[in-house]
């Protein structure tokens, strides 16, 4: 699924070309697109039409868009969900779930989703520590690359729970953002084992995951996030690079850029954890 990186790559370009305009007509395409959204197809279309969209928000790994009436249309790309801005009477792309067209008679914004893991809904904005959020993300905490985000609170949260760190790093209610890949990452710069027990990491350690995961969020952001398949692309159907500086993630047999160790890869939650058995040594069990 797309990390902090890789939506805010999204919302910039939502930004720049959907913020500002408004909406004339909405066509879905296939119902399960909007399955969230539990008042269905007809109460989505006919709210939107008419409504003006304001801004492109995200907290960590959700998008919406902010409308004028204190509502916004929360997306979730799922696996494989894309949000193309496209010239009208463009071809329609094979899996096009949701259609929105504009008043002005510019671009239109698509929804495609080839698994229909994704979705949009309309959702309330509830004010939550300040912050205007959809009611359904409002208990999401703030990511590491949000302006209010406070380090050491996020540290003493992390700690609070008697977890993996790795476990801790995605929980979206102690911080927003990190997922599996930029995990791994962050947790080898920081010379940390997955399995490390958030109870007896030190607060240094603790600062330092987190200073690891803005970096290289920071850095993947820059190179348009991370794309392994074509799945992922941005607004104008542009695929992200920085897989092509991952140290850890999907690296496994390969040398350690630091050490030279193999890198090792595990089982995790269904999926995956890449480290360095060397630079990451796994923690010693308490007798």
């Amino acid at each position: 699924m797309p990390e902090l990186p890789e939506v805010e790559v999204v919302r910039r370009g939502l930004q720049a070309h959907v913020a500002g305009r408004g909406i004339a007509r909405v066509e879905v395409l296939h119902p399960r697109a909007i399955r969230r959204h539990e008042l269905g197809p007809e109460d989505f279309t006919g709210r939107l039409a008419g409504a003006r969209v304001e801004a492109a928000r995200r907290r960590g790994k959700y998008l919406w868009l902010e409308l004028s009436d204190k509502e916004a249309i929360l997306a979730h790309l799922g696996m494989s969900g894309q949000m193309l801005v496209q010239p009208e009477g463009a071809p329609d792309e094979k899996h096009l779930r949701v259609r929105i067209r504009f008043d002005d008679g510019g671009p239109e914004l698509r929804f495609v989703d080839q698994r229909t893991f994704g979705g949009l809904a309309l959702a309330d904005l509830v004010t939550s520590d300040g912050t205007l959020l959809p009611a359904p993300i409002a208990h999401i905490a703030r990511d590491p690359m949000d302006p209010a985000f406070d380090p050491a609170q996020a540290v003493k949260a992390l700690r609070s729970r008697r977890t993996e760190i790795k476990r801790a790093l995605l929980d979206q209610t102690l911080v927003s953002g990190v997922g599996n890949i930029y995990a791994d990452e962050s947790l080898w710069r920081a010379r940390l084992h997955w399995a490390r027990p958030t109870e007896k990491l030190t607060r240094a350690q603790g600062a330092a995951v987190l200073e690891a995961a803005t970096e290289v969020m920071n850095e993947a952001l820059q190179a348009g996030g991370t794309s392994f398949d074509a799945l992922y692309v941005n607004v104008n159907g542009q695929s992200g690079y920085f897989d092509r500086s991952l140290n850890v993630y999907g690296q496994g047999d390969r040398p350690c850029r630091r050490c030279g160790t193999p890198i090792r890869r595990e089982p995790f939650m269904n999926r995956s954890s890449y480290f360095c058995p060397r630079c990451q040594p796994r923690p010693r069990r308490s007798s």
